[in-house]
């Protein structure tokens, strides 16, 4: 079985969608005008602007929904991984694709906004299965979405998650992964039956804590390592592009490993930030598109580049070539993973690093699980419009539950193998339909910016862009124009 998972792995993970990542963030860039440097300081502005209301949730919160995907354990086995299997120029890489899928994320999260609905109980939803029906009229290509989608969350990237966690929970305290599996699926079950807006609350309160707490720690290691600094950054850009002897071997793995990782890091691309792009309540939905493009700066720029800083400036990694054979080899029979970070981290601060990086890895990845439970949920959703089948809620959450168990107990290569699967799959599903449907995210860019310069407060009116099936959109301002006096008709 792991055989078969990892030959699966390896042709959906092809160079063709490597480079398709890049080449899709470089033609958004170019088609955006490069949004994602002109409107940094509008990104910054929207996360705090609108609140939530009985339907949505507020910008700040559909940020952090999506930080609680984004940032998981990518952000520190992930970048061990890349930085094992590609050299330290797969960091470059990293940052490249962060970069460029900056411009992806904000036409897949403003497609989100532009084509969701009111579920049964009043909830807004949406996301690519949503906007390939209403924008492309692909019931069944919104379908094969849907259901990869919440196989792939509910399923495949769960079990890296929870490995990731059992794995520095062991290494920390010694600690059997069976019992930290346990304590893991009864903490997740008391968050995910509680919905959508419990879910918000969470995420609202500890991503940001996480994330802050995590970047200052990798800060001091940095600082008290800081004459490796210049040297550091000089391996870097030197093995992104095969100018360092050592790592010329891993060139191609560097370009290869730097964007696998990135795309599971930030999910640029991959269709799993729409979904809480949509879910948010704002006047325009360029808004969303514009905050979702920082979350992947926030990710990838800020998060995994505090791991990589952490790990390159104190020495504490391994380099293997294509032939098995070990290039660099700080930490002999150390697996990659978190166990790269706490030694990067012990070896700075003895008795700390350990500890710290287990409870990271708690945060990190137990509110990635969440997240990934909500876009599956979504995708659910989307199935049950046609379906009514309110038992499939309850089989995800079985599902879900159990994929955390197998995971924790599983090897970290298997779980990796089935989680890049999932990753894959919907990145391939969602890029071409974004490349088919940007036309209207673009027009969206556009009314906005035209709006801003006016100096009005953006209000979005499909019909006036000539944008259809937007039918959410069309019935808020349908509802908020003052009925016409028939004496004046």
């Amino acid at each position: 079985m792991n055989e078969f998972v990892s030959i699966l792995n390896s042709y959906i993970w092809s160079p063709a969608l490597v480079y398709l990542c890049l080449g899709v963030g470089l033609y958004f860039s170019v088609r955006t005008r490069f949004m994602q440097v002109r409107g940094v300081g509008e990104m910054i502005r929207l996360i705090f602007d609108g609140r939530s209301s009985a339907s949505g949730v507020s910008s700040f919160q559909a940020l952090t929904i999506a930080l609680s995907g984004r940032v998981g354990t990518g952000n520190i086995a992930g970048v061990a991984t890349a930085i094992t299997f590609g050299g330290p120029g797969a960091v470059f890489w990293m940052w490249t694709v962060a970069f460029l899928g900056a411009s992806t994320a904000y036409i897949e999260s403003a497609l989100a906004q532009i084509y969701k609905e009111k579920d049964d109980d009043g909830q807004y939803r949406g996301g690519p299965a949503y906007y390939i029906e209403k924008a492309m009229g692909q019931k069944w290509y919104a379908w094969i979405f849907a259901v990869a989608t919440a196989i792939a969350m509910g399923l495949l990237l769960p079990g890296v998650q929870a490995n990731s966690i059992a794995a520095g929970i062991q290494t920390a305290w010694g600690i059997e992964p069976a019992v930290s599996a346990t304590v893991i699926v009864i903490l997740l079950g008391f968050i995910i039956f509680g919905g959508i807006k419990r879910i918000a609350l969470f995420a609202e309160i500890v991503v940001p804590f996480m994330a802050l707490a995590y970047i200052l720690v990798a800060l001091v290691i940095v600082f008290l390592n800081i004459e490796q600094v210049p040297g550091m950054i000089a391996l870097i850009f030197k093995s992104a592009f095969g100018l360092e002897a050592g790592f010329g071997a891993v060139l191609g793995l560097a370009v290869q490993w730097g964007v696998k990782r990135g795309v599971y890091s930030n999910e640029a691309g991959q269709g799993s930030g729409p979904h809480a792009a949509a879910a948010a309540e704002v006047s325009h939905p360029a808004k969303q598109g514009f905050v979702q493009a920082f979350s992947v700066y926030i990710d990838t720029l800020f998060v995994c580049s505090a791991t990589a800083f952490m790990l390159l400036s104190t020495g504490k990694y391994n380099v293997m070539g294509p032939d098995g054979v070990a290039l660099v080899n700080n930490l002999p029979g150390v697996e990659a993973g978190p166990a790269y970070t706490q030694a990067a981290v012990e070896s700075v601060l003895p008795g700390f690093g350990s500890t710290f990086v287990a409870f990271a890895l708690m945060f990190f990845a137990f509110t990635t699980i969440v997240a990934y439970y909500y876009i599956a949920e979504t995708n659910i959703a989307y199935i049950n419009r046609k379906v009514h089948r309110g038992w499939l809620y309850f089989v995800l959450k079985l599902g879900l539950l159990a994929a955390v168990t197998y995971g924790s107990v599983r090897t970290a290569g298997a779980a990796w193998d089935l989680g890049d699967v999932g990753v894959g799959i919907m990145a391939w599903l969602n890029i071409v339909a974004i490349l088919i449907l940007q036309k209207p995210a673009l027009l969206a860019l556009k009314d906005y910016e035209t709006q801003k310069k006016a100096g009005k407060e953006p209000v979005f009116d499909p019909d006036a862009l000539g944008i259809k099936n937007a039918t959410f959109w069309q019935k808020r301002l349908k509802a908020t124009k003052p009925p016409v006096d028939p004496s004046k008709a």
